[in-house]
Protein backbone atom coordinates (compact mmCIF):
# COMPACT_ATOMS: atom_id res chain seq x y z
CA UNK A 1 0.00 0.00 0.00
CA UNK A 2 1.46 3.13 -1.06
CA UNK A 3 0.29 5.96 1.26
CA UNK A 4 1.95 9.68 1.79
CA UNK A 5 3.79 11.10 4.02
CA UNK A 6 5.88 14.59 3.87
CA UNK A 7 4.67 14.85 0.07
CA UNK A 8 6.72 11.40 -0.31
CA UNK A 9 5.20 8.18 -1.49
CA UNK A 10 5.74 5.72 1.05
CA UNK A 11 5.78 1.75 0.67
CA UNK A 12 4.67 1.44 4.42
CA UNK A 13 4.04 -2.84 3.46
CA UNK A 14 7.83 -2.61 2.53
CA UNK A 15 8.95 -0.35 5.33
CA UNK A 16 7.10 -2.82 7.68
CA UNK A 17 8.96 -5.61 5.98
CA UNK A 18 11.99 -4.36 6.42
CA UNK A 19 11.13 -2.98 10.21
CA UNK A 20 10.49 -6.51 11.09
CA UNK A 21 13.86 -7.87 9.48
CA UNK A 22 15.55 -5.52 11.28
CA UNK A 23 13.96 -6.24 15.18
CA UNK A 24 14.39 -9.70 14.40
CA UNK A 25 18.51 -9.41 13.57
CA UNK A 26 18.80 -7.14 16.10
CA UNK A 27 17.58 -9.75 18.39
CA UNK A 28 20.06 -11.73 17.03
CA UNK A 29 22.96 -9.35 17.40
CA UNK A 30 23.41 -9.55 13.12
CA UNK A 31 21.48 -6.78 12.19
CA UNK A 32 23.49 -4.08 9.68
CA UNK A 33 22.23 -0.76 11.19
CA UNK A 34 21.09 0.75 14.22
CA UNK A 35 17.51 0.63 14.53
CA UNK A 36 15.99 4.59 15.03
CA UNK A 37 12.91 4.94 17.43
CA UNK A 38 10.64 7.95 19.22
CA UNK A 39 8.99 8.24 21.97
CA UNK A 40 6.00 10.22 22.60
CA UNK A 41 3.00 10.30 23.81
CA UNK A 42 -0.51 12.11 23.07
CA UNK A 43 0.38 15.54 24.16
CA UNK A 44 1.71 15.83 20.16
CA UNK A 45 -1.90 16.14 20.14
CA UNK A 46 -3.14 17.96 22.77
CA UNK A 47 -0.62 20.57 23.12
CA UNK A 48 -0.49 21.39 19.50
CA UNK A 49 -3.48 23.40 17.88
CA UNK A 50 -2.85 22.27 14.72
CA UNK A 51 -3.93 18.42 15.77
CA UNK A 52 -6.07 19.14 18.57
CA UNK A 53 -8.82 20.25 16.51
CA UNK A 54 -11.35 19.93 19.37
CA UNK A 55 -9.69 22.33 21.51
CA UNK A 56 -9.31 19.30 24.33
CA UNK A 57 -7.53 20.40 27.75
CA UNK A 58 -5.48 17.99 29.62
CA UNK A 59 -8.60 18.30 32.54
CA UNK A 60 -11.11 16.77 29.52
CA UNK A 61 -8.49 14.14 28.65
CA UNK A 62 -7.75 13.16 32.40
CA UNK A 63 -11.95 12.65 33.07
CA UNK A 64 -13.25 11.67 30.19
CA UNK A 65 -12.64 8.46 29.24
CA UNK A 66 -14.57 9.73 24.94
CA UNK A 67 -11.71 12.16 25.00
CA UNK A 68 -9.50 9.77 26.02
CA UNK A 69 -10.32 7.51 23.30
CA UNK A 70 -10.65 10.40 20.52
CA UNK A 71 -7.27 11.50 21.64
CA UNK A 72 -5.25 8.74 22.13
CA UNK A 73 -6.67 6.69 18.58
CA UNK A 74 -5.90 9.80 16.78
CA UNK A 75 -1.91 9.73 18.03
CA UNK A 76 -2.17 6.49 17.11
CA UNK A 77 -2.82 7.20 13.64
CA UNK A 78 -0.95 10.51 13.28
CA UNK A 79 2.23 9.03 14.63
CA UNK A 80 2.00 5.44 12.03
CA UNK A 81 1.03 8.19 9.53
CA UNK A 82 3.79 10.84 9.72
CA UNK A 83 6.65 9.52 12.09
CA UNK A 84 8.94 8.00 10.33
CA UNK A 85 10.84 5.17 12.43
CA UNK A 86 11.80 1.78 12.71
CA UNK A 87 7.88 0.57 13.76
CA UNK A 88 4.97 -0.29 11.96
CA UNK A 89 3.26 2.44 9.62
CA UNK A 90 0.09 2.50 8.16
CA UNK A 91 -3.23 1.04 9.32
CA UNK A 92 -2.30 -1.50 12.11
CA UNK A 93 -2.89 -5.21 10.22
CA UNK A 94 -5.14 -6.66 13.05
CA UNK A 95 -6.12 -3.64 15.85
CA UNK A 96 -5.11 -0.47 17.24
CA UNK A 97 -3.28 -0.68 20.55
CA UNK A 98 -5.48 -0.42 23.25
CA UNK A 99 -6.70 2.49 25.36
CA UNK A 100 -4.06 3.09 28.14
CA UNK A 101 -5.31 5.30 31.32
CA UNK A 102 -2.97 6.93 32.74
CA UNK A 103 -2.12 10.41 33.80
CA UNK A 104 1.37 11.89 32.65
CA UNK A 105 3.62 11.65 35.22
CA UNK A 106 1.11 12.69 37.70
CA UNK A 107 -0.45 9.26 38.53
CA UNK A 108 1.54 8.18 41.10
CA UNK A 109 1.57 10.93 42.92
CA UNK A 110 -2.03 11.52 42.76
CA UNK A 111 -2.38 7.99 44.29
CA UNK A 112 -0.59 9.32 47.23
CA UNK A 113 -3.06 12.01 47.31
CA UNK A 114 -1.27 14.92 45.46
CA UNK A 115 -3.61 17.69 44.00
CA UNK A 116 -3.68 18.66 39.87
CA UNK A 117 -3.19 21.51 38.60
CA UNK A 118 -4.26 22.07 35.13
CA UNK A 119 -2.02 25.11 33.68
CA UNK A 120 -3.38 26.43 30.02
CA UNK A 121 -1.20 25.17 27.17
CA UNK A 122 0.99 23.30 29.35
CA UNK A 123 1.43 20.13 31.29
CA UNK A 124 -0.52 18.91 34.26
CA UNK A 125 1.51 18.81 37.50
CA UNK A 126 0.89 17.86 40.66
CA UNK A 127 1.32 19.71 44.07
CA UNK A 128 3.14 18.91 47.31
CA UNK A 129 1.43 17.59 50.05
CA UNK A 130 3.72 17.26 52.21
CA UNK A 131 5.57 20.49 51.67
CA UNK A 132 4.27 22.77 54.26
CA UNK A 133 4.00 19.86 57.11
CA UNK A 134 6.16 17.06 56.54
CA UNK A 135 5.50 14.99 59.38
CA UNK A 136 1.89 14.55 57.52
CA UNK A 137 3.13 11.72 56.34
CA UNK A 138 3.09 9.79 59.49
CA UNK A 139 -0.67 10.26 59.86
CA UNK A 140 -0.67 8.87 55.94
CA UNK A 141 -3.44 5.95 55.97
CA UNK A 142 -3.98 4.69 52.37
CA UNK A 143 -7.16 2.91 51.41
CA UNK A 144 -6.87 -0.29 49.62
CA UNK A 145 -5.61 0.24 45.93
CA UNK A 146 -8.40 0.19 44.42
CA UNK A 147 -10.37 1.90 46.61
CA UNK A 148 -7.75 4.76 46.11
CA UNK A 149 -9.74 7.92 44.89
CA UNK A 150 -7.57 7.40 41.74
CA UNK A 151 -7.99 4.19 40.93
CA UNK A 152 -12.26 4.39 41.20
CA UNK A 153 -12.01 6.40 38.73
CA UNK A 154 -9.39 4.70 36.90
CA UNK A 155 -11.78 1.20 37.12
CA UNK A 156 -14.65 3.45 36.12
CA UNK A 157 -12.88 4.60 32.65
CA UNK A 158 -11.51 1.12 32.01
CA UNK A 159 -14.72 -0.13 32.07
CA UNK A 160 -16.60 1.87 30.73
CA UNK A 161 -14.24 1.67 27.64
CA UNK A 162 -13.76 -2.39 27.52
CA UNK A 163 -17.57 -1.96 26.81
CA UNK A 164 -17.10 0.91 24.47
CA UNK A 165 -14.32 -0.76 22.01
CA UNK A 166 -16.94 -4.02 21.75
CA UNK A 167 -19.04 -1.99 20.13
CA UNK A 168 -17.07 0.81 18.35
CA UNK A 169 -13.88 0.51 16.09
CA UNK A 170 -11.71 3.69 14.86
CA UNK A 171 -11.55 4.24 11.03
CA UNK A 172 -13.38 0.29 10.90
CA UNK A 173 -10.37 -1.56 12.82
CA UNK A 174 -10.96 -2.83 16.25
CA UNK A 175 -9.54 -0.92 19.26
CA UNK A 176 -6.96 -3.31 21.53
CA UNK A 177 -7.74 -4.26 25.56
CA UNK A 178 -7.64 -1.28 27.68
CA UNK A 179 -4.49 -0.94 30.21
CA UNK A 180 -4.65 0.71 33.33
CA UNK A 181 -1.67 3.08 35.04
CA UNK A 182 0.12 1.73 37.81
CA UNK A 183 2.32 -1.52 36.32
CA UNK A 184 5.74 0.19 37.08
CA UNK A 185 6.83 3.16 38.85
CA UNK A 186 8.81 6.13 38.08
CA UNK A 187 10.79 5.78 41.37
CA UNK A 188 10.71 6.37 44.82
CA UNK A 189 12.70 8.91 44.91
CA UNK A 190 11.14 11.03 42.54
CA UNK A 191 7.72 10.09 44.06
CA UNK A 192 9.22 11.36 47.45
CA UNK A 193 10.23 14.86 45.32
CA UNK A 194 6.60 15.38 44.03
CA UNK A 195 5.40 14.62 47.78
CA UNK A 196 7.71 16.98 49.73
CA UNK A 197 8.88 19.31 47.36
CA UNK A 198 12.21 18.99 45.32
CA UNK A 199 13.73 21.72 47.16
CA UNK A 200 12.85 20.61 50.90
CA UNK A 201 13.85 16.93 50.26
CA UNK A 202 17.29 17.83 49.32
CA UNK A 203 17.42 19.78 52.08
CA UNK A 204 16.24 17.12 54.58
CA UNK A 205 19.07 14.73 53.14
CA UNK A 206 21.46 16.94 55.43
CA UNK A 207 18.70 17.86 57.91
CA UNK A 208 16.61 15.33 58.88
CA UNK A 209 18.04 12.04 57.04
CA UNK A 210 15.61 9.90 59.01
CA UNK A 211 12.48 11.48 57.54
CA UNK A 212 13.93 10.83 54.20
CA UNK A 213 14.48 7.33 55.03
CA UNK A 214 10.78 6.82 56.40
CA UNK A 215 9.35 8.62 53.34
CA UNK A 216 11.55 6.64 50.88
CA UNK A 217 10.57 3.20 52.77
CA UNK A 218 6.84 4.42 52.89
CA UNK A 219 6.69 5.03 49.57
CA UNK A 220 8.24 1.52 48.52
CA UNK A 221 6.22 -0.65 50.71
CA UNK A 222 3.14 1.12 48.61
CA UNK A 223 4.35 0.86 45.34
CA UNK A 224 4.90 -2.64 45.57
CA UNK A 225 1.47 -3.29 47.35
CA UNK A 226 -0.09 -1.16 44.08
CA UNK A 227 2.11 -2.89 41.37
CA UNK A 228 1.04 -6.39 42.71
CA UNK A 229 -2.44 -5.22 42.61
CA UNK A 230 -2.36 -4.32 38.86
CA UNK A 231 -0.90 -6.56 38.10
CA UNK A 232 -3.26 -9.12 39.65
CA UNK A 233 -5.76 -7.76 38.05
CA UNK A 234 -4.51 -7.53 34.36
CA UNK A 235 -3.38 -11.00 34.73
CA UNK A 236 0.85 -10.63 34.59
CA UNK A 237 2.89 -12.52 36.65
CA UNK A 238 5.59 -11.55 38.72
CA UNK A 239 8.56 -11.93 39.42
CA UNK A 240 9.94 -11.40 35.83
CA UNK A 241 13.21 -12.28 35.00
CA UNK A 242 14.54 -8.93 33.77
CA UNK A 243 12.10 -5.59 35.16
CA UNK A 244 12.41 -2.26 34.21
CA UNK A 245 11.49 0.86 36.36
CA UNK A 246 12.64 4.72 36.48
CA UNK A 247 13.55 7.21 38.74
CA UNK A 248 14.93 10.22 37.09
CA UNK A 249 15.23 12.16 40.29
CA UNK A 250 18.52 10.55 41.22
CA UNK A 251 20.34 13.24 39.10
CA UNK A 252 19.93 15.32 42.07
CA UNK A 253 22.27 13.57 44.28
CA UNK A 254 25.60 12.35 44.66
CA UNK A 255 26.60 8.52 44.15
CA UNK A 256 27.36 8.37 47.68
CA UNK A 257 24.25 9.35 48.81
CA UNK A 258 22.30 7.28 46.12
CA UNK A 259 24.05 4.44 47.55
CA UNK A 260 23.53 5.70 51.12
CA UNK A 261 19.53 6.67 50.61
CA UNK A 262 18.06 4.88 47.22
CA UNK A 263 19.80 2.16 46.27
CA UNK A 264 18.48 -0.48 48.91
CA UNK A 265 14.55 0.45 47.92
CA UNK A 266 15.55 -0.19 44.04
CA UNK A 267 17.17 -3.16 45.20
CA UNK A 268 13.92 -3.80 46.91
CA UNK A 269 11.72 -3.18 43.93
CA UNK A 270 13.96 -5.47 42.12
CA UNK A 271 13.47 -8.26 44.70
CA UNK A 272 10.10 -8.17 44.46
CA UNK A 273 9.40 -8.21 40.49
CA UNK A 274 12.51 -9.17 39.07
CA UNK A 275 15.08 -12.89 38.99
CA UNK A 276 17.92 -11.32 38.93
CA UNK A 277 18.09 -9.36 35.56
CA UNK A 278 19.14 -8.35 33.75
CA UNK A 279 16.96 -5.20 34.56
CA UNK A 280 16.05 -2.04 32.37
CA UNK A 281 16.06 1.26 33.90
CA UNK A 282 14.74 5.01 32.51
CA UNK A 283 16.87 8.03 33.77
CA UNK A 284 16.39 11.48 32.51
CA UNK A 285 18.72 14.03 33.30
CA UNK A 286 22.62 14.39 34.34
CA UNK A 287 23.22 10.65 35.52
CA UNK A 288 26.34 9.57 34.35
CA UNK A 289 27.81 8.97 37.40
CA UNK A 290 25.31 6.60 38.35
CA UNK A 291 25.38 4.18 35.34
CA UNK A 292 28.25 1.58 36.06
CA UNK A 293 27.02 1.29 40.11
CA UNK A 294 23.45 0.78 38.72
CA UNK A 295 24.93 -1.89 36.32
CA UNK A 296 26.95 -3.70 38.52
CA UNK A 297 24.87 -3.68 41.98
CA UNK A 298 21.44 -4.00 40.43
CA UNK A 299 22.26 -6.12 37.24
CA UNK A 300 21.33 -3.39 34.67
CA UNK A 301 21.85 -3.90 31.29
CA UNK A 302 19.85 -1.80 29.19
CA UNK A 303 19.86 2.21 29.84
CA UNK A 304 17.32 4.62 27.89
CA UNK A 305 19.16 7.53 28.62
CA UNK A 306 18.55 11.64 28.17
CA UNK A 307 20.60 13.65 26.11
CA UNK A 308 22.87 15.03 28.97
CA UNK A 309 24.71 11.84 28.95
CA UNK A 310 27.54 11.15 26.85
CA UNK A 311 26.89 7.84 25.33
CA UNK A 312 30.08 7.18 24.02
CA UNK A 313 31.57 7.35 28.00
CA UNK A 314 28.78 5.63 28.98
CA UNK A 315 29.57 2.48 26.21
CA UNK A 316 33.35 3.17 27.61
CA UNK A 317 32.17 2.81 30.92
CA UNK A 318 29.94 -0.29 31.03
CA UNK A 319 31.28 -2.37 28.38
CA UNK A 320 29.73 -3.44 25.08
CA UNK A 321 27.26 -5.83 26.58
CA UNK A 322 24.90 -2.74 27.99
CA UNK A 323 22.07 -1.72 25.41
CA UNK A 324 22.46 1.68 25.36
CA UNK A 325 19.01 4.00 23.88
CA UNK A 326 19.37 7.26 23.38
CA UNK A 327 19.79 10.58 23.16
CA UNK A 328 19.34 13.19 20.59
CA UNK A 329 17.67 16.29 22.43
CA UNK A 330 13.90 16.93 22.22
CA UNK A 331 14.62 20.92 21.68
CA UNK A 332 17.25 20.10 18.79
CA UNK A 333 14.94 17.77 16.93
CA UNK A 334 11.84 20.35 17.55
CA UNK A 335 13.92 23.20 16.73
CA UNK A 336 16.26 22.35 14.04
CA UNK A 337 17.57 23.41 12.26
CA UNK A 338 17.64 19.80 10.07
CA UNK A 339 22.07 19.83 9.37
CA UNK A 340 22.65 20.09 12.72
CA UNK A 341 20.18 17.39 13.53
CA UNK A 342 22.61 15.40 11.24
CA UNK A 343 25.15 16.55 12.37
CA UNK A 344 24.16 15.28 16.21
CA UNK A 345 23.08 12.21 14.85
CA UNK A 346 26.47 11.60 13.25
CA UNK A 347 28.35 12.81 16.40
CA UNK A 348 26.42 10.21 18.11
CA UNK A 349 27.13 7.74 16.19
CA UNK A 350 30.95 7.97 15.46
CA UNK A 351 31.44 8.07 19.71
CA UNK A 352 31.66 4.98 20.40
CA UNK A 353 28.57 4.11 21.16
CA UNK A 354 27.85 1.71 18.32
CA UNK A 355 30.29 -0.88 19.91
CA UNK A 356 29.17 -4.10 20.63
CA UNK A 357 25.88 -3.39 18.17
CA UNK A 358 23.54 -2.93 21.39
CA UNK A 359 22.72 0.54 20.50
CA UNK A 360 19.11 2.07 19.64
CA UNK A 361 18.97 5.87 18.67
CA UNK A 362 16.14 7.71 20.50
CA UNK A 363 15.23 10.79 21.42
CA UNK A 364 16.36 11.89 24.83
CA UNK A 365 13.79 11.54 26.46
CA UNK A 366 10.43 12.08 24.87
CA UNK A 367 9.57 14.09 21.71
CA UNK A 368 8.17 17.94 22.02
CA UNK A 369 4.55 18.65 20.74
CA UNK A 370 4.73 20.46 17.38
CA UNK A 371 8.46 18.72 16.40
CA UNK A 372 8.05 19.67 12.58
CA UNK A 373 7.19 16.14 10.96
CA UNK A 374 10.32 16.67 8.68
CA UNK A 375 12.51 16.90 11.73
CA UNK A 376 11.94 12.87 12.56
CA UNK A 377 12.66 11.84 8.39
CA UNK A 378 15.93 14.15 9.42
CA UNK A 379 16.87 12.13 11.75
CA UNK A 380 16.03 8.68 10.80
CA UNK A 381 17.42 9.32 7.49
CA UNK A 382 20.87 10.37 9.11
CA UNK A 383 20.80 7.35 11.81
CA UNK A 384 20.38 5.06 8.84
CA UNK A 385 23.35 6.72 7.00
CA UNK A 386 25.66 7.01 9.84
CA UNK A 387 24.12 3.82 11.70
CA UNK A 388 25.58 1.37 9.42
CA UNK A 389 27.86 -1.31 10.92
CA UNK A 390 31.01 -2.30 8.73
Amino acid sequence: MLKYILNKKIDFERHNEEVEKLWNEFKNGNHSRVPITFSMNSRMIILNPELNRWKYTWKDFFENPDVRWEVELNFQKWVRFNVLQDAPMGYPEKEWNGIYIGYQNCDEAMYFGCPVVYPENDMPFVLPILKEDKKKLYRINLPDVFENPVYKITLEHYYYLEEKRKKYDFENIPVGKTTIFGGGTDGPLTIACNLRGANELMIDFYQDPQYVDDLLSFITEETIRRIKKVYEFQGISYPQQSWGFADDSIELISTDMYKKFVMKYHIRLLNEFSKGGPNSIHLCGKVQRHLKLLKDELNIKTFDLGFPVDLGKARQELGEDALLIGNISPMLLKNGPPEKIREEVKKLCDSGVMKGKKFILHDGNNCAPQTPVIHFETMYQAGKEFGEYD
